[in-house]
């Protein structure tokens, strides 16, 4: 009896051993640089504000139905500064360029989020604020040489008095002043800048609803865009709120909006689901000042809890009710 247990706690570590050494020889494999399945890279380490970052990368092995890659980008304090979606093409290779600035407002170490399915990646770069320009020296007139005289007979000549010299102008340093996101500086004073939607800086699209509704283009998605930008953006608290939301929100909405590719019938439920939602989303649209987006946002949010959740418990206890008192 004790041979067999010696013999079976031996077996049992031999292949620990060579588990282990499988591992081992895999992880360094990986290091020594064969190629990921999914990869990513910049042309650059460092950037600074006005800088074009080009992002690319390949897929080894393509899905048999299309399928972006989700690419975010994460500022040193954990706050999603931008996030994109993008088709590969035939071979698997995707690229597209972000503008370094914008809401890219804190030196640091950023990091570059791709997703594909469930393979996922990342890459980092560093981006510096600009600094204020070099100071402007006028130059100085060089001083012109004395021209000696004639000497005169018997008379020893006199060295004329050297031209005194101008002084040297101070430099003139052009005060820079650092705005952030959504302002910029007008004589000296940050100011809010008035522009049209760049969803590339503001944040990404709707993943779930896109893929509930199939397109980018249909009338829902284009009805959550616009109340996002022409609204919420435009405010502080929604501004705030958008921050908040796209923290949660995109940390879980590209295995879903996987999941409705996956399955048409999840995809159907998903969209009569959303319709309830957007209907009354389209309230926010009259919605211009700071009280008024406050308050209809509030009011929206009160009347989606009771839709989604209020009225379905109502209705729950309703039913246990009826079905209790008919025991």
């Amino acid at each position: 009896m004790k041979m067999k247990l010696s013999g079976f706690l031996a077996f049992t570590l031999l292949s620990i051993s060579i588990l282990s050494f499988g591992l081992t020889g895999a992880v360094n494999a990986q290091s020594d640089g064969l190629t990921l399945p999914l990869s990513i890279s910049t042309e650059s380490s460092t950037y600074t504000a006005g800088n074009s970052i080009e992002i690319s990368g390949s897929i080894q092995n393509l899905v048999e139905y299309d399928q972006p890659v989700v690419l975010m980008i994460v500022s040193p304090d954990g706050n999603i500064v931008t996030i994109q979606q993008i088709s590969p093409d035939s071979s698997g290779n995707y690229s597209t360029t972000v503008k370094a600035g914008g809401t890219m407002n804190s030196n640091g170490e950023y990091e570059i989020r791709a997703q594909y399915g469930a393979q996922k990646i990342t890459t980092t770069f560093n981006f510096i604020s600009g600094d204020a320009s070099e100071p402007v020296v006028e130059p100085v007139a060089p001083t012109p040489e004395p021209v000696a005289p004639t000497p005169e007979p018997v008379v020893e000549p006199v060295a004329p008095t050297p031209e005194p010299v101008a002084p040297t102008p101070e430099p003139v340093v052009e005060q820079v002043v650092n705005c952030g996101p959504g302002t910029e500086s007008v004589n000296g004073v940050c100011q809010v800048v008035q522009t049209t939607t760049q969803e590339s800086e503001e944040g990404g699209g709707c993943l779930i609803a896109t893929a509930a509704y199939g397109s980018e283009m249909s009338p829902q998605v284009q009805l959550l865009r616009e109340i996002r930008d022409n609204q919420l953006m435009n405010t502080e608290s929604g501004s705030a709120f958008m921050s908040t939301f796209n923290n949660v929100y995109y940390s879980f909405s590209p295995a879903i909006a996987d999941m409705q590719r996956d399955s048409p019938i999840l995809k159907e439920i998903v969209k009569v689901g959303l319709t309830p939602m957007i209907s009354s989303l389209s309230l926010m649209e009259g919605a211009n000042s700071e009280s008024e987006v406050l308050g209809l946002g509030l009011s929206v949010i009160a009347l989606n809890l009771g839709m989604y959740i209020a009225a379905p418990a109502l209705i729950g206890i309703t039913v246990h009710q009826q079905i209790k008192s008919r025991k």
